[in-house]
């Protein structure tokens, strides 16, 4: 099954470019493509997003600025709060696992003693039974025939 596409490129006034593209029965999809008109490609391609604020005057007394302004000053509040807080947590993260690092270490201290300690325990039994027992002879003894039935 073979796919089949056509392409065609467009670009409207703000100088974004258009691809419609048709692949097999589906219709027409518009992908805005951030390229520079210029054939020198010189600036910056701008979203479609930010295209009609750049040349708009906006009046400081209005209501609308003042609401927009009063929205983003509680939203960069809100931010720093709540980076201010992330920080906190983590300072407050690491300095628990500090202490779990401490008291982990005083732990790794305390069963190397241990260790060693059971190991010299080991190392004078395993002397002391060494010693004690008496080495195993190649000579094989021979029984009285007679006595064996007793």
């Amino acid at each position: 099954m073979s796919k089949t596409s056509q392409q065609n490129t467009t670009t409207d006034v703000s100088g974004v470019s258009v691809i419609h593209t048709q692949a097999h029965s589906s219709g027409l999809q518009q992908v805005p493509q951030l390229v520079p008109v210029s054939p020198g490609g010189g600036g910056k391609a701008v979203p479609p997003s930010k295209q009609g604020k750049k040349n708009s005057f906006v009046d400081r007394n209005s209501d609308e600025y003042r609401q927009r302004r009063e929205r983003n000053n509680m939203a960069v509040k809100k931010s720093r709060l709540k980076s201010k807080q992330k920080a906190q947590d983590t300072l407050q993260r690491v300095n628990q696992l500090k202490e779990e690092n401490e008291r982990l270490e005083a732990k790794i201290k305390l069963l190397t003693k241990e260790l060693s300690v059971l190991k010299d325990l080991f190392l004078e039994h395993a002397h002391n039974f060494a010693d004690n027992v008496q080495p195993v002879s190649t000579e094989t003894t021979t029984t009285n025939p007679e006595n064996s039935g007793q």
